[in-house]
């Protein structure tokens, strides 16, 4: 899997300080939040955002916090607490019950009948080590994003964790970032979808790497 970006560190901080309301904005569409552009920016700034619901700005400004979080501790390993802490980010004020801890309870996802089995932490631990262990970046973000969705491994918010925690890796190897865009979110669903109820990646990690990095080619 060639990497489609080659930036430094810098760049790709800069790359995603200078997007990251979009990617806000494309990580709410994904989630179906009712907010426009115009709203996520406004919410961002500390702004007003009427007619807005409540639960969206939090959500908003939770994936404000998550991604400034991520911005500031890019050097850490993306271990099992590392994890946690995204997801406790995302799922902050209240919005998602118990979050920043593996779930104990069952859950169901829309648009299937499938039923992820139940977290265990040893195992996360212990695939989280693995991915370390694959040298190319875009395809160790690829792999962690993928087994993080379909873990669902918290109650909720198990897309924007596992996003935010493929773009550490991304980023720090400066190869670009990982979203979705809102034009594609139609095409990417059932890929996602199929890939949960199947177990087989292989359909969505190449439209991923097609079509949801992002970055600047600064040599040119």
């Amino acid at each position: 899997m060639t990497p489609k970006y080659n930036m430094t560190l810098e760049q790709n901080i800069f790359v995603a300080k200078r997007n990251i309301v979009d990617y806000i904005y494309k990580s709410a569409q994904l989630e179906g939040l009712g907010v426009t552009y115009p709203d996520t920016e406004a919410i961002f700034n500390g702004m007003a955002a009427p007619g807005v619901k409540v639960n969206d700005i939090i959500a908003v400004n939770n994936l404000k916090h998550a991604w400034q979080f991520l911005l500031n501790t890019l050097e850490p390993p993306l271990d099992y607490a590392y994890l946690c802490k995204l997801n406790q980010l995302v799922g902050g004020g209240n919005l998602i019950y118990n979050a920043g801890y593996i779930r104990t309870l069952p859950v169901s996802i829309g648009g299937t009948s499938w039923k992820p089995k139940m977290p265990e932490q040893d195992d996360i631990v212990a695939h989280l080590a693995k991915f370390q262990t694959i040298e190319n970046a875009t395809q160790r973000a690829i792999e962690i994003m993928l087994y993080c969705m379909r873990g669902q491994f918290f109650l909720d918010g198990n897309k924007r964790t596992a996003m935010l925690a493929a773009n550490k890796e991304m980023i720090l190897s400066g190869q670009g970032i990982i979203s979705v865009p809102v034009e594609l979110i139609v095409q990417f669903t059932p890929l996602l979808v199929n890939y949960y109820e199947t177990g087989e990646p292989d359909k969505l990690r190449t439209f991923i790497y097609n079509n949801c990095i992002d970055g600047l080619d600064f040599d040119k």
